[in-house]
């Protein structure tokens, strides 16, 4: 996402997130399928992240169609300062 917000500044923050989901969810469902097939699959964990996962991107999405654009950006690199954070802070 943050790629994609570098290389076209002009582009709305909602094609940004609809790009970049779109990127995601294959990219999920083949990293799944090859933990799947090595046999890495914490059911628990997996039930956790969809719970969490699907209604967060349905609730995303709708946001995003709606919320302005001078809003929408400032969230977006907000959110992703703080995963970056979470990240490096473990």
């Amino acid at each position: 996402m943050v790629v994609l917000a570098f290389l076209f500044p002009a582009l709305p923050a909602k094609r940004i997130v609809g790009s970049d989901i779109a990127h995601a969810v294959p990219l999920t469902l083949v990293a799944g399928a090859g933990h799947l097939g090595l046999g890495h699959v914490d059911p628990g964990v997996l039930v956790a992240l969809l719970c969490g996962s699907i209604p967060g991107i349905l609730i995303g999405t709708r946001l995003a169609g709606v919320a302005p654009e001078w809003l929408l950006r400032p969230l977006l690199a907000l959110t992703l300062c703080y995963a970056a954070y979470a990240l490096l802070s473990k």
